[in-house]
C-alpha cells in the first residue's frame, strides 16, 4: 500500500475509533469512567497489577513491545507494539486507547476482520480497570511525553 493510502487509512481508522469510543461512552451513560490518571496512585497500582496479568505477556514486562512491531508477520498481523515512549501509544487520545482495549482495534475502527492478536477486554476488564491500565502505562512516561500527549488529541 503506498504511503499516502496508508496514511489516509490510519487517519480514517483513528477517527472511527474516536467516534466509536465517544459514542459508546455517551450511549452507555457510563459515569464510572474517569479517564486515565497517572497521578492517582491507587489507579496506577491497580493498573500495574492488571497490566502484569493481562498485557505483559505480549507488550512486555517493561512495556517494550515485541521485536519488529511495525512489520506484519507472515499471517498479516502486527506484533504487539511498545507502550513505552518508543512506541506510538502516547500519540493516541485516551478515548481511542480505551476503545481499542475494550472493543479491539478492528471493532473500534469498523473493520471486524482486521487481523490482530489483541484480545477484546470488553468481557474481561471493567471500564475502571481499563482506565487503570492506561493510567499505569501513562505513569511510566516522562513528564515531557505526558505533557505532549494531550496536545495531540
Amino acid at each position: 500500500m503506498p504511503d499516502s493510502q496508508a496514511t489516509r487509512l490510519s487517519v480514517l481508522i483513528g477517527a472511527a475509533i474516536i467516534v466509536f469510543g465517544l459514542a459508546s461512552y455517551f450511549m452507555n451513560g457510563n459515569k464510572d469512567v474517569v479517564g486515565a490518571n497517572p497521578e492517582n496512585a491507587a489507579s496506577v497500582a491497580l493498573g500495574a497489577s492488571l497490566y502484569a496479568e493481562h498485557c505483559a505477556s505480549c507488550h512486555g514486562d517493561n512495556l517494550e513491545g515485541e521485536p519488529n512491531w511495525r512489520t506484519r508477520n507472515a499471517d498479516g498481523r502486527l506484533p504487539a507494539p511498545p507502550h513505552d515512549e518508543t512506541g506510538h501509544t502516547w500519540h493516541h487520545p485516551d478515548e481511542q486507547l480505551f476503545a481499542m482495549t475494550k472493543f479491539g482495534v478492528g471493532a473500534a475502527a469498523g473493520q471486524p476482520d482486521y487481523p490482530t492478536d489483541m484480545p477484546l477486554y470488553e468481557d474481561i476488564l471493567s471500564d475502571d480497570e481499563i482506565w487503570a491500565v492506561l493510567s499505569y502505562i501513562k505513569s511510566t512516561w516522562s513528564d515531557d511525553i505526558r505533557a505532549r500527549q494531550p496536545k495531540l488529541q
